[in-house]
């Protein structure tokens, strides 16, 4: 099975923190606004998703979403969800903290796209 997104262990040990603290998360791939593209970490109750948006995974047992749009850039290429030190957008849960989380990307090989292309992500109804 390939993953479309996955996380460092240090954004790991992040979201364990979040998770004991705020409840149940989320984490949605901003489109632009606020903080350029930055992964937000969100309370799950608090955040809808959308029609559009499009499940990727789940890190640290998490659902991780993006926009559908987003996705159509995007989805040839693996996400890695890390940690950096600095503050990003004051939505997101892990501003308090000093930190921001902050995605990495990779594009998929050849064998990981031929395997993609017959898995569809999930679009929210």
């Amino acid at each position: 099975m390939i993953e479309r997104v996955s996380a460092t262990p240090r954004a790991l040990a992040l979201i364990a923190l979040l998770k004991n603290r705020y409840g149940p998360l989320l984490f949605h791939q901003s489109g632009g606004c606020c903080d350029g593209s930055a992964p937000m970490c969100y309370p799950a109750h608090e955040f809808r998703i959308g029609s559009q948006d499009v499940l990727l995974g789940e890190i640290g047992g998490v659902p991780f979403y993006i926009g559908g749009a987003q996705f159509e850039y995007w989805k040839h290429t693996h996400l890695t969800i890390d940690v950096v030190k600095g503050f990003g957008a004051g939505f997101s849960l892990e501003a308090p903290e000093g930190v921001r989380f902050m995605t990495r990307s990779r594009v998929f090989n050849d064998e990981e796209l031929a395997y993609l292309e017959g898995v569809s992500p999930i679009a929210c109804q």
